[in-house]
């Protein structure tokens, strides 16, 4: 069985070949990443089901320091970063076609990028080694949102489930009004515990110790190296060349935000003192144990484990019969939140049963 596990995360590198075998076959074929991802994903979980299997308590320790799954995720971040180059000198060298082509192949890519890589980056930046924080800065990079490292490790697992937490969405609230609201106050969240954490060393805020000025600009430093690159390479200059890097970025951690909408939506830690909540524990985030999705995403989806236990690596993380589930993967959560009066009807009445037998109200 642990064979099997193993092989399943394998599955996860299906979507960067479905992107470059789509360009390759051409036309339509630029939407299989797409179709595979928000189709066929959510149809394996609807036949394959759940799988609430935890590991056992003895094995915990061991499995956790297996090599081959802190490998899996190394190998992530060399392919993550090949296939933005990649995909910056097809996009702007190459012969995609028609702009609904090159629109479905930067949907794509950001399947790659958003989608499987800022879950490698979350994963690898909760860790304590350097090399791992250094591969999750690399993949953040690649989509323009580095603030994230400081943001959720220091801001979101501090705040989760309270309304100083802007990537918590609250009930009633539409995912693109906390789109706009997350994005925004997460950059300035970052800035802000930045600030508090260079004051207490007595350092500037414009000093080059400050990681955010870092973060800021290296994503444009690494879109000019990927510009002088194919310049050299090719010999001719593309504007599309920051296009695609940048228009993928968006779509890349727009994934990213709709993740953030429907893993907290309307849980609220209880306030116990002023300003002052109780402990983070399985009870304040969905969890979702659909097997084919959580091979795609190094069981992200086993969220409410994560938040109670941030640096347990994915692939120890349990199930608790106890926390919110959701209907099904994320995949298809995702798509439901589009949908906002959909989302409502289904996910407001699912929040409010679990709170009554949970005892929450």
């Amino acid at each position: 069985m642990n064979i099997l596990r193993k092989l399943g995360f394998f599955s996860a590198f299906t979507i960067p070949m479905l992107v470059i075998g789509g360009y390759y076959l051409g036309g339509w074929w630029n939407f299989s990443s797409i179709v595979f991802t928000y189709l066929l994903l959510p149809t394996a979980d609807y036949i394959i089901g759940k799988d609430s299997a935890n590991p056992e308590e003895s094995t915990i320790s061991a499995l956790s320091e297996e090599h081959f799954y802190r490998f899996m995720t190394y190998v992530w971040a060399y392919i993550q970063v090949i296939t933005v180059f990649w995909g910056a000198y097809v996009f702007a060298y190459g012969n995609i076609g028609e702009w609904y082509f090159k629109l479905a192949f930067l949907t794509a890519m950001a399947n790659v990028t958003g989608g499987v890589g800022i879950t490698v980056a979350h994963e690898l930046g909760h860790k304590s080694t350097k090399i791992e924080q250094f591969y999750a800065k690399v993949l953040l990079m690649t989509v323009s949102y580095m603030h994230f490292f400081i943001e959720h490790n220091k801001g979101h697992h501090v705040w989760v489930a309270t309304p100083k937490d802007p990537a918590t969405s609250r009930k009633g609230e539409s995912f693109y009004r906390f789109y706009f609201r997350s994005v925004i106050r997460g950059f300035m969240s970052a800035c802000e515990i930045e600030k508090e954490r260079l004051q207490r060393k007595n350092i500037s805020v414009w000093s080059f110790q400050n990681d955010m000025i870092l973060y800021t600009i290296l994503p444009f430093i690494f879109c000019g190296f990927l510009m002088i690159t194919l310049y050299i390479y090719t010999g001719s200059f593309s504007w599309n060349v920051p296009v695609f890097f940048f228009l993928q970025s968006i779509l890349g951690f727009s994934l990213l935000e709709a993740v953030n909408y429907i893993e907290h939506y309307g849980i609220v830690r209880n306030e116990i003192a002023n300003g002052r909540f109780e402990r983070v524990n399985p009870l304040h985030s969905w969890n979702s144990d659909y097997l084919v999705t959580n091979f795609y995403l190094f069981q992200l989806q086993r969220h409410s484990d994560h938040h109670a236990n941030a640096s347990r690596r994915y692939q120890v993380l349990r199930h608790f019969d106890e926390s919110p589930q959701m209907p099904q993967g994320y995949p298809a959560m995702m798509m439901m939140a589009m949908i906002p009066p959909l989302w409502f009807k289904v996910m407001d009445n699912r929040l409010e049963t679990w709170k009554a037998e949970s005892g929450l109200i």
